[in-house]
């Protein structure tokens, strides 16, 4: 059962700037404003330095995934928004970058949670069906969405 009450908060380490995040973005019923502007600058395309609306639902995905698997230090973040320009330069240079990839719609975003395996992670963000969960072994990581639900 997910639990829809409780306040929601969110401690992030940017994996590309070093940069760390603290906040409640839910509480009282509602999603807090600030609270989703400080997200939605530190989740932004750090080479470009753009940033857009996140979907606040990602975060939901993150928390009750974090929830799930007991996880309450501070998340991993390697990706979240891209610009389409970052996006189409990744697609070039690296495999599995799709060209209308989840993270220029703001969201989507590429995850470790320390000391939890890439397996436990995908396997509690599945049990959620609330979007779309990548695996990536090899890379240690986990892809959340709030696209359809479905995986790889």
């Amino acid at each position: 059962m997910l639990d829809t009450t409780s306040p929601r908060s969110l401690s992030l380490v940017n994996a590309n700037t070093g940069e760390t995040l603290s906040v409640t973005y839910w509480s009282n019923g509602s999603y807090q404003r600030a609270a989703l502007d400080k997200l939605n600058h530190f989740l932004r395309d750090w080479r470009e330095n753009e940033r857009t609306e996140m979907d606040p639902l990602l975060f939901d995905v993150l928390w009750h995934t974090m929830n799930t698997v007991g996880f309450s230090g501070s998340v991993e973040v390697l990706s979240a928004f891209r610009s389409p320009s970052t996006n189409a330069w990744l697609a070039s240079v690296s495999r599995g970058v799709a060209s209308d990839s989840q993270h220029i719609n703001g969201n989507a975003m590429d995850v470790v949670f320390p000391g939890v395996s890439a397996y436990q992670i995908r396997q509690a963000a599945r049990s959620l069906n609330m979007g779309g969960v990548g695996f990536y072994p090899r890379s240690g990581f986990v892809h959340l969405d709030t696209g359809p639900v479905r995986y790889w």
